[in-house]
């Protein structure tokens, strides 16, 4: 079956996605949104890719270097067989500074024989939307375009250039590597420098990985989506992405498909909420001092996503000359959605300030910044918390009453109130407290559906929608109380098919949905174990886990028949409910406990 079978790679500044046969279809340079250098991901044709070709003899295999995101591609056959180990390097150069240039690293290790194969070359730059041609210079491989936009980037490679560039068969005797910058090196690459950089990175990813918190159950699990949570990670501003791609669709053949390379404040905040119990404060002390440093206005209303660089304005683009994945079109650049209303943002971003005040040792300057967005979220949720929103689920068209959306209204100033209690602001708190029970009441009165026995998607409305499980989470309603029961039941019998989940079934501005939202699944597996149904919520998290690809990685969506996944890939959102549905079902080690009680 024809999949999203492809490792990432990265540095937290950049990523590629590498398929299963060892070509690099997907890659921007120097960084996650700049624009395509190898897009073959979204047009086979013109796309562009670099990759091996080698004849029908040889098996190819694909895994992770373990606890690293070093990739590894191996080709063999019965006399002859070698390696690939695809990186971008990251190290550390001092105590704080990080090594992480705009570059893809493959270091060819030879294993036996005398491996052959043909270079595929074929980069395309800015998004293939002129001619690149590629230069054999004395020291590297020069590919450039000046049709849209002048850019360039250079091949370094121990092996023969012209063969490369050619396409010629290459015998292999011995180690060589390929260095792909977006920027001319000062000093000449070579097969030990390679070497060094793979051990440096490796070195690098090892040490991250003994800092994660281990468990009894599902730890493999737990640290590779923790590791693709930090490969979605942006060094330079703290920003956290949704996705590294875009325009990969929910149903292929379909217009739904958006371009995922922005900081969602709900995907990053949750994100960071789990990295935050895994034990990687760094990671989650970056982001804190994104979203300090842009908070708008104290009468200003928050967006609900920004670029990565804290860019306001998304302008959403299509690329009209990319067939799009599968012929999925359009293919979009620039995501529209920043300009919707999303209430649920607030609570989100409160839970997560709540939870870092109780965890980290806030200093003095950082507190007076943390009170004056508690202040300025509880100020506009009380003034626009009766107001309809787009919802969680981004529709385009109307704005209604969602449920999810009032929640997490109710979740604002829940957690406000437990800030202003941890400052002693005891004047807020007798201010803020009849606001609270205002929106808990509309949502007891409105939300819930007596004939569905349930609370439903917005009020009013007869229709199930997957978010509503989280009312639970937030701490809005007990696990054991029959409503919420009755809830989980329903959302079951109406979103659930063949142990997979629906967001919702009705209609939004592109018809109704037919593909299976990741998230949502592991959502209806931790609400089950909630409410006790412990057995059948293991047994669904373990059917769900063997729909990852062969890496275990997670898009968006999986297409209920084929279980193909969909989606912009590998999806944050996705990897974090793995991790909260793993940690149910698990208890961290002894050894893992020690080294939090150590820190």
């Amino acid at each position: 079956m024809d999949n999203l079978d492809y490792g990432i790679i990265g540095n937290c500044n950049s990523a590629a996605l590498i398929s299963k046969m060892g070509s690099i279809d997907w890659c921007c340079l120097p960084e996650f949104d700049s624009a395509s250098v190898f897009a073959k991901l979204l047009d086979n044709k013109i796309g562009g890719s670099f990759g091996f070709d080698v004849d029908e003899e040889y098996t190819i295999s694909q895994v992770y270097e373990k606890d690293t995101c070093i990739l590894i591609t191996s080709f063999k056959k019965e006399d002859a067989s070698f390696e690939v180990h695809d990186f971008m390097p990251r190290y550390f150069l001092g105590e704080q500074e990080h090594c992480s240039p705009p570059e893809i690293v493959r270091y060819i290790k030879h294993i036996a024989g005398k491996p052959r194969f043909k270079i595929i070359y074929d980069p395309k730059l800015e998004y293939a939307r002129g001619e690149t041609k590629t230069y054999v210079k004395k020291d590297f491989l020069a590919s450039l375009t000046k049709q849209e936009k002048f850019d360039t980037v250079f091949l370094y490679t121990s092996f023969d250039k012209d063969k490369v560039v050619n396409g010629k068969e290459i015998t292999m005797m011995e180690d060589g590597f390929f260095l792909l910058g977006y920027n001319e090196k000062v000093l000449l690459p070579t097969v030990k420098k390679a070497y060094v950089e793979l051990e440096r990175t490796k070195a690098y990813w090892l040490n991250w990985s003994q800092r994660t918190a281990t468990y009894q159950k599902f730890n493999t699990e737990i640290k590779r989506s923790a590791l693709t949570l930090k490969l979605l990670s942006f060094d330079k501003s703290g920003a956290v992405l949704a996705a590294a791609t875009t325009s990969i669709p929910e149903v292929i053949g379909e217009e739904r498909n958006w371009d995922y390379r922005y900081c969602w404040i709900r995907d990053a905040s949750m994100m960071i909420k789990v990295i935050s119990a895994l034990g990687h404060k760094g990671m989650v002390r970056r982001y804190l001092d994104f979203i300090i440093s842009l908070m708008p206005d104290k009468d200003e209303k928050l967006q609900i996503m920004y670029g990565i660089h804290q860019e306001k304005k998304l302008t959403e683009k299509t690329l009209d000359h990319f067939e799009g994945y599968k012929g999925s079109r359009p293919v979009r650049v620039g995501n529209a959605a920043y300009e919707q209303v999303q209430h649920d943002i607030y609570g989100i971003l409160m839970d997560v300030i709540h939870k870092l005040m109780t965890q980290f040792s806030i200093g003095l300057k950082d507190g007076e910044n943390l009170w004056g967005i508690t202040k300025g979220i509880v100020w506009i949720v009380e003034q626009h918390w009766k107001e309809p929103d787009k919802g969680i689920w981004e529709f385009r068209s109307e704005k209604k009453h969602f449920t999810f959306s009032k929640i997490l209204c109710w979740t604002a100033v829940d957690r406000a109130l437990k800030v202003a209690r941890l400052l002693n602001k005891t004047h807020k708190m007798e201010k803020w407290r009849p606001l609270e029970a205002a929106i808990r009441q509309d949502i007891m009165e409105n939300g819930w559906n007596e004939n569905k026995q349930a609370y439903t998607q917005s009020y009013g409305s007869e229709y199930m929608d997957a978010s509503i499980l989280l009312m639970e989470s937030y701490g809005f309603i007990p696990a054991d109380d029959p409503k919420y029961i009755s809830t989980v039941h329903a959302v079951e019998k109406d979103l659930c098919r063949d142990g997979l989940l629906y967001r919702y079934t009705n209609s939004d501005d592109f018809g109704k949905p037919s593909s299976s939202f990741t998230i949502c699944t592991f959502w209806f597996i931790n609400s089950l174990f909630k409410i006790g149904e412990k057995e059948k919520a293991l047994g669904h998290f373990e059917r769900l886990l063997k729909h990852g690809n062969h890496l275990g990685l997670f898009s968006e969506d999986i297409d209920f028949k084929t279980k193909r996944l969909l989606g912009n890939f590998p999806q944050g959102y996705s990897h974090l409910a793995l991790i909260e549905c793993a940690v149910n079902f698990s208890e961290q080690t002894k050894e893992s406990l020690l080294r939090k009680e150590l820190r």
